[in-house]
């Protein structure tokens, strides 16, 4: 069964059988009726790609993340396909991993299926180099790439983020304003994102006149036999740092500090202060409960899928860059 098929039994032509397959209105409820009865009754399923031929869309979009593993990429992942479902649009979902090659290579099978945008999720596709984003900017010759909280300057990217620098400033300075004055700061990536976050504790050092030192940093490295809340955990009882207060640059790690904060008998907050980032469902699972950030995820996805869906009727409209403000969730935690 296909289109010329229904338009014998019909009596229409296909042009006619085509928009109501489409969903036009330039055809009469009378006429719509017949064509879709008959394409109940013998199961007809318009071709999808022949379709997008048609109408110069194929009404599906490409996402690129790197591990949907990951709480926040899930998070963000499960946002976007909401809000584009909500606009009829299918989605191709790759994950990438780390690898610059992957990257790449999963960018052209994106491509070949002939999607109508790419939206890569999280800033560990802002790469060191130009030369290295090069194959974004490739992709956005010919579709728009939306890029979410990560800032790349290229033609037909558009990008989507919170202020993490700020954020982190804001949440640092708070927990130093409380008498604190031995941060830890732990961290687990080297992304764009994390970059910001590392700039934005270190200015809340200085507004708070104090001393930056390398030894207020704990780095958790990824490994995938262990979560990072056991990973920060680990490292603390392995550097066995001298501080007051923890500011961690994720709430799992904040979850490990808390975790060996209790086991070594402090007491929260009175003894020592922690922090997260993200403000996931974690934090309200902790005892004491998490203070953490809310970086206004959901916000981020709604309003890229909405600027997608503005960039398809009117280009101008939408600008390079739509950045958030985030919040301070207070807890038990922090004072």
């Amino acid at each position: 069964m296909n289109i010329y098929d229904i338009s014998k039994i019909t009596g229409f032509s296909t042009a006619t059988v085509s928009r109501v397959i489409n969903g036009s209105s330039n055809v009469s409820e009378k006429t719509r009726e017949k064509v879709l009865a008959v394409i109940e009754e013998y199961g007809y399923t318009p071709n999808v790609f022949a379709r997008g031929l048609g109408l110069n869309t194929m009404k599906t979009i490409g996402i690129m993340c790197t591990d949907s593993s990951d709480r926040y990429i899930a998070q963000a992942v499960y946002y976007l396909e909401e809000n584009l479902r909500e606009q009829n649009y299918d989605l191709i979902l790759c994950c990438t991993g780390h690898d610059i090659h992957v990257k790449q290579k999963q960018m052209k099978l994106i491509m070949s299926k002939r999607v109508d945008a790419v939206i890569l999720v999280g800033s560990s596709y802002v790469e060191e180099t130009e030369e290295m984003c090069s194959y974004i900017a490739e992709a956005a010759r010919s579709v728009p790439v939306m890029l979410i909280n990560g800032i790349l300057n290229a033609p037909n990217v558009f990008c989507t983020l919170c202020d993490d620098r700020s954020a982190m400033h804001d949440i640092t300075r708070y927990t130093l304003s409380t008498g604190r004055s031995r941060p830890v700061y732990i961290y687990n990536s080297h992304s764009y994102s994390s970059k910001q976050k590392l700039a934005g504790f270190r200015d809340a050092l200085d507004a708070c006149g104090i001393a930056y030192s390398d030894d207020m940093l704990l780095y958790v490295p990824s490994d995938p036999s262990h979560s990072l809340l056991y990973g920060a955990k680990k490292a603390l009882e392995e550097r066995r740092p001298v501080f007051d207060c923890v500011i961690a640059s994720e709430d799992l790690l904040a979850a490990g500090a808390l975790k060996y904060a209790k086991a070594q008998g402090m007491r929260i907050p009175e003894d020592v202060s922690i922090t997260g980032f993200n403000d996931s469902d974690i934090c309200e699972c902790c005892d004491p409960e998490l203070t953490s950030v809310d970086n206004k995820l959901e916000t981020l996805c709604t309003q890229c899928v909405s600027s997608l869906m503005t960039l398809f009727s009117d280009r101008s409209a939408v600008p390079a860059q739509t950045v958030f403000t985030a919040e301070i969730k207070k807890r038990d935690t922090t004072f």
